[in-house]
């Protein structure tokens, strides 16, 4: 499974779980997150410098974003739960959008500083010592750490069904995949084959720019109004059609704000009925599609027809 699987699967479940419920959840995680990152950059680094291995240096730094990321993560939090107010009518979701927009330029950021930084090493191979097998060990163990995380994270991103821990999950699980290609550069190191050390920590760098520039892609058509999925589309007409008292619908129109979603409809309701009557058959669409999917707000323009068989 990867993660855009994920994400497009996360975007199709109804969001019913209470705010304040989701919110803690969040919080503990991240917080989890937070205790692990500490630990793993302290270790990774101290032990990548003592040993020798650039690869181990280039993962704590990896473990440092990680880190940095869930504290955007917390901070989006605190902000997206925030109340509907003046200045923002429909609530404050978006900030879950701008946080992975920072994660995903984070990461983008990282993985060109990595790539850098290997590709100078590469260039003067003379200059690279063999390491200590403690970084091995070490790798290792960052490895298990992180692939834990990952799947808790994940698993609390999908109980919650918010995207943006799954982003920071899959943070989490470049960190693991990294700490592999590390292991193996420096196990590569320790049989003779120096350059491997500085190779696993460009491919690390490629995996971090990659995984970055695709969050930062979403988040950005996320933030300019992007449209909900097709299945969404086709699941919020269903149910409007569905609704008794509408004739058709057309120019249905979504767009995202945080893991929720806005959209706009014209409804095709009986020209006969009475004002009341056809603001009724509106309100009950509208009801129907929030309760069955995670729109924030569907607003709705009634168009009067005429059925057929009307005299």
């Amino acid at each position: 499974m990867n993660n855009s699987h994920d994400l497009s699967r996360l975007a199709e479940m109804e969001t019913e779980d209470a705010s304040p419920e989701r919110e803690a959840a969040t919080k503990r995680s991240t917080w989890v997150s937070v205790v692990v990152n500490i630990g793993l950059t302290i270790s990774q680094v101290v032990a990548g410098i003592w040993s020798g291995s650039q690869g181990l240096i280039a993962d704590g730094v990896h473990s440092l974003s990680d880190l940095i990321a869930d504290f955007v993560v917390l901070l989006a939090i605190q902000h997206s739960q925030k109340e509907a107010d003046a200045d923002h009518p429909y609530g404050h979701q978006r900030y879950e959008n701008a946080a992975s927009l920072v994660l995903g330029g984070l990461l983008l950021a990282v993985g060109i500083g990595m790539i850098w930084s290997a590709a100078h090493k590469l260039q003067t191979p003379e200059s690279i010592p063999t390491v200590h097998i403690a970084a091995l060990w070490v790798a290792l163990a960052a490895l298990a750490a992180k692939e834990i995380l990952f799947r808790f994270m994940l698993a609390v991103a999908e109980r919650v069904r918010s995207s943006m821990l799954v982003a920071n999950a899959w943070h989490a699980r470049s960190d693991a995949a990294s700490s592999l290609v590390v292991a193996i550069g420096i196990g590569g190191n320790l049989l003779g084959f120096s350059l491997l050390d500085p190779i696993a920590a460009l491919i690390v760098g490629f995996m971090v720019s990659r995984m970055g520039w695709s969050f930062t892609w979403d988040a950005l058509h996320d933030l300019t109004d992007r449209a909900a999925t097709e299945e969404q589309i086709a699941g919020i007409s269903s149910d409007i059609l569905a609704t008794p008292g509408v004739l058709g619908l057309h120019e249905l129109k979504t767009r995202k704000t945080g893991d929720m979603i806005l959209a706009d409809v014209h409804l095709e309701i009986d020209g006969q009925l009475t004002v009341a009557e056809g603001h009724a058959i509106a309100r009950q669409a509208k009801l129907n599609v929030m309760s069955r999917h995670s729109v924030l707000y569907l607003m709705t323009h009634v168009d009067p027809v005429v059925p057929d068989g009307a005299v």
